[in-house]
């Protein structure tokens, strides 16, 4: 269903469009991107209320700056639906994050006005200075860098070293910080803290208007009355809230706080600093959700709801008759739980995912034994192993695309040291519709190389449980366990534990002809296959590797021994993996046979729902049976013959 857009926004393709009209209708205007983004998202689905939070400032930067000349980058790319709307897509925009359609981020190859691609946050700071300091080498002097960053996505360490390195370059950047203290959960830390105090001085806000005008008059009597009101500036700031300001410390000139939802005042204030050289942060006040009270109230549930009824706030979900299987995440919640309560040694560590990862089941139970450290995946490994060495036994839960982001300390501060971190990797393989950005498709190739780990990956929700449960036995060391996004197969899935023999597979059934190596949840794709082929007269073997590394060399003398055909069978990419580790072995052990390896082909993926990507990429049920049937011989049964 098309949805129709307002009457001023209908008329709007592109920014040059936006321009033609008065200051005064930009509040309209803002409204009606507001409810276009409601309206396609409740039937569409896709993340809502980052976007709903930026709608005045997206108009106000486009309505005051020369885009696509002047570079605009967003930090996280999911508040960008109002930008891509109003930069030529609002007629394709409810194919965002469709199979085939427009991505749900910012992406450079889809359009001109996406300057950079934003999937993992925090990097806006950085590539907008990159951007800056290209102008100016290239006597761009008139051209503006701007990054728009969540508060949540200022935690990370690279936000800080953008700053750092931006306060010494004096390029022409402007930073605006979207405070809503909300990233996906509410924020936390000392800088939410600290943008907090500033945001709620009466003193300092009722004054910081008073005298706005006043150094605004004074900022055009030359160079000698510029240093003047940067002193006078600085001087207010440091009294009235009591402590020196962060980014000026870092030689940025700070500008705010001002109403994030003021969209006449926001674009007066834009156009203002672009005509004020140098690095320049303008810190926006905003509420996530905004315009859509439910939104507005619960933001972590709606940050991305899928399809919902925008009358009632209804979230639609199926709804079955028959006990459903959980989602690995739930598992890995409640397991976390059980766990903890037999093993006081155990805690629970997340960067700001703690509802995306179910870590917040434990947060609840235990808070002082469960972290949300913020943004910051680096952090996250080597508090992690900071814990270890103390004694402690720390679950690191990081999404997999995610901990691509700290693989140095991964290997420096936890592999080194043999320390008993243990790493769930929630997303592996094929994440679904936040497209390449979010895939975990190298964690099998960049974790296996790795000396001292142990890289498990689970075929169901038992299996999660027992990789756990083994996990964190004393002395265990550095061990990785790798899940997909979604549903397990088990819908009876609480069993008791039990510990698992480490690098040690199974067979799933005997055949002949050709054997199924699989690697984790895919391994259900293979048992289905194996039910098609049995029907049809063929008949593989089918065998659950269960460990990446070590693997089990018992396990695979015994499949080359008596098998020339083997197919592998992974979420991950090609490169690298798991098929590469078979081959591998069979050179290393002088054996001779064909092996076809399925898995994630060497190239990036984009987004869509996981079974269509599945199928894209040529692993799932109907890809491994046309691989069996590519190499094996059809058996007439007496039953079949029947």
């Amino acid at each position: 269903m098309q949805v129709k857009a307002g009457p001023l926004l209908s008329k709007i393709n592109y920014p040059a469009d936006l321009k033609q009209y008065s200051e005064s209708d930009l509040e309209q205007i803002s409204q009606e991107l507001r409810q276009y983004i409601i309206d396609v998202v409740s039937v569409n689905g896709g993340h809502f209320g980052a976007s709903l939070g930026v709608v005045e400032l997206t108009v106000a930067l486009h309505y005051a700056l020369n885009t696509p000349y002047d570079k605009l980058v967003w930090d996280v790319g999911h508040q960008a639906y109002g930008h891509k709307i109003l930069t030529g897509r609002r007629d394709l925009f409810h194919t965002n994050r469709v199979y085939g359609g427009i991505s749900g981020f910012p992406k450079i190859s889809e359009s001109e006005y996406d300057t950079f691609g934003v999937g993992h946050s925090s990097t806006s700071i950085s590539a907008a200075l990159g951007m800056a300091v290209a102008s100016q080498l290239k006597g761009e002097t008139d051209r503006q860098h701007v990054a728009v960053i969540g508060d949540g996505a200022m935690t990370a360490g690279l936000a800080f070293e953008g700053l750092n390195h931006a306060g010494i370059e004096n390029s022409n950047v402007l930073v605006i910080l979207n405070d809503n203290c909300m990233s996906i959960d509410p924020n936390v830390g000392a800088l939410k803290e600290y943008l907090t105090s500033i945001t709620i001085s009466k003193s300092y806000n009722r004054f910081r208007d008073d005298i706005s005008h006043v150094l605004t008059g004074l900022s055009k009597l030359g160079p000698n009355a510029h240093k003047y009101v940067k002193k006078i500036e600085k001087s207010i700031k440091g009294t009235l809230l009591k402590q020196s300001n962060l980014f000026e410390a870092l030689n940025f000139r700070y500008f705010g706080p001002v109403d994030g939802h003021d969209v006449k005042r926001l674009a007066q204030v834009i156009k203002d600093l672009a005509a004020i050289p140098g690095p320049k942060l303008l810190h926006c006040v905003t509420v996530k959700g905004k315009g859509f009270a439910l939104a507005e109230k619960d933001q972590t549930k709606w940050h991305a709801p899928g399809l919902f009824d925008k009358i009632t706030g209804e979230i639609k979900k199926s709804i079955s008759d028959k006990p459903q299987p959980p989602k690995y995440q739930d598992v890995f919640g409640h397991t976390m739980v059980e766990l903890a309560e037999a093993n006081e040694k155990i805690v629970g560590i997340t960067p700001a995912m703690p509802s995306g990862s179910s870590l917040n089941i434990m947060m609840k139970a235990m808070p002082k034994r469960a972290f949300d450290v913020g943004i910051a995946e680096q952090h996250a490994v080597t508090f992690s192993a900071g814990l270890a060495v103390q004694g402690l036994v720390p679950f690191c839960n990081i999404y997999s695309s995610f901990m691509q982001r700290a693989y140095d300390q991964v290997i420096h501060d936890v592999a080194i040291q043999k320390l008993n971190v243990v790493f769930c990797l929630d997303r592996a393989g094929l994440a679904g519709a936040d497209g390449a950005t979010h895939h975990g498709a190298y964690d099998i190739a960049y974790m296996r190389c790795i000396p001292n780990l142990v890289v498990s990956s689970p075929m169901n929700e038992e299996e999660l449980r027992n990789l756990m449960f083994t996990a964190q036995q004393e002395n265990i060391g550095p061990f990785v366990i790798r899940y997909p996004r979604g549903n397990g197969v088990m819908p009876d899935w609480k069993r008791p534990f039990k510990a698992l023999e480490i690098g040690k597979g199974r067979k799933i059934c005997d055949g002949e002809d050709v054997a199924l190596l699989t690697i984790g949840h895919v391994g259900n794709f293979a048992v289905e296959a194996c039910i098609e082929l049995n029907s049809e007269g063929f008949y593989p073997a089918h065998y659950d590797l269960r460990f990446i590394k070590p693997l089990d060399e018992a396990l695979l003398h015994e499949v080359f021994a008596k098998y020339k055909h083997i197919i592998t069978v992974e979420d991950g990419s090609l490169p690298g993996g798991a098929g590469s580790a078979v081959i591998e072995f069979m050179t290393d052990n002088h054996y001779n046979a064909q092996v076809v390896r399925l898995g994630i082909p060497d190239k990036f993926i984009d987004h869509g729902e996981q079974p269509e990507l599945w199928a894209e990429c040529g692993y799932d049920k109907d890809a491994i049976v046309k691989a069996v049937k590519n190499v094996a011989v059809k058996r007439v049964t007496d039953k079949m013959a029947g």
